[in-house]
């Protein structure tokens, strides 16, 4: 069925909901709560969104609520048949900690189109810009791709920006970017939020290496499809269950998985809102009476990428909407002075 307009616009009520109700939790140590907050603003929003959704990468399996579950139906029932990705907070540690680069996230797609992660964590990433799109290539060693990287964006070596999550399993990745005489950027958590902005305009960093969430592959994934750059990937078994996964199911681990790969189709929209403040999206900002947000919404299609700032007002937000946006967590407790 033909995808008429932009999904990613409707799509992007999901996203500020989830925004708005989970960037209380800023900071109180409780990921379970910041998690439930943004799942039931997500899961309320997008029953309004004119699709036939189905989540093929959510939170978890149906037995596992209140989570977006993995096979759940979204949208009104009416309209396009698609697959969903969500993470309702990508980098709920990062939020229930006060940290920056927390935020709400969707992606749809064609239905069919995006790829089964069959149960896998975690693939070996490698993700670029437009700038440098056919300039990579993960069979290659570090310094290959790093050295062929800065030579597609007129770049010295020493000006290439690097991000990579802080794991020990990267300890001899960062050792090789560290030889090259790049710079590495760091992260405890988001690789989404970290792979896509290697390819925005201004970009705070040129390349994304390292070991990371298979379903956060093909989220951020969908958003190169609409910015035009580029992931690689591999599978990366972690134990040996989940080699024993790959041998049942005759997975190669030696197959790289490109963005086409992942993304299967060119109809693909993409959207966030920034709940704690980062690089690549403003956090939240709560005033009187509402709040402001920060977002992108993408669109592989037609290659746009809006970034909208919006302000909420409590009130009349209220009066059309069944969550309470304008109470935090705790709210019913009076606080001791």
């Amino acid at each position: 069925m033909r995808m008429e307009g932009n999904l990613g616009l409707e799509l992007l009520r999901a996203t500020e909901a989830a925004a708005l109700r989970s960037g209380r939790w800023m900071g109180r140590g409780d990921k379970n709560g910041c998690d439930q907050a943004a799942v039931e603003a997500m899961r309320f929003a997008m029953q309004s969104v004119p699709m036939k959704g189905t989540v093929v990468i959510g939170e978890g399996t149906k037995d596992e609520a209140p989570m977006l579950y993995i096979g759940e139906q979204v949208g009104t029932g009416e309209g396009a048949e698609v697959d969903i990705a969500v993470d309702p907070v990508e980098g709920t540690t990062l939020l229930a900690e006060g940290m920056h680069g927390a935020i709400s996230v969707i992606a749809a797609a064609e239905k069919g189109t995006l790829y089964n992660w069959e149960g896998l964590a975690y693939m070996d990433k490698l993700v670029v810009g437009s700038g440098a799109r056919g300039a990579i290539d993960i069979e290659a060693p570090v310094a290959v791709n790093i050295r062929s990287v800065a030579r597609s964006l007129g770049k010295e070596i020493a000006d290439i920006t690097v991000v990579v999550l802080d794991r020990p399993r990267h300890k001899d990745l960062i050792r090789q970017i560290r030889a090259t005489g790049a710079r590495i950027k760091l992260i405890f958590h988001g690789d989404v939020s970290a792979g896509v902005m290697t390819s925005i305009d201004e970009a705070p960093a040129d390349i994304l290496m390292g070991i990371g969430g298979a379903p956060e592959a093909v989220i951020t994934a969908c958003a190169i499809r609409c910015t035009g750059g580029e992931i690689q990937c591999k599978v990366w078994p972690r134990n040996d269950e989940e080699q024993h996964l790959i041998q049942e199911k005759g997975i190669d681990v030696s197959q790289v998985y490109f963005t086409e790969d992942l993304v299967k189709t060119n109809k693909v929209f993409f959207a966030a809102t920034g709940i704690t403040p980062g690089e690549f999206l403003e956090g939240v900002e709560y005033i009187k009476g509402g709040a402001r947000s920060h977002s992108v919404v993408m669109r592989a299609e037609s290659g746009t990428v809006r970034y909208m700032t919006a302000k909420h007002n409590w009130e009349k937000l209220m009066r059309i909407s069944e969550l309470s946006y304008d109470k935090g967590p705790l709210s019913h407790v009076t606080p001791q002075l």
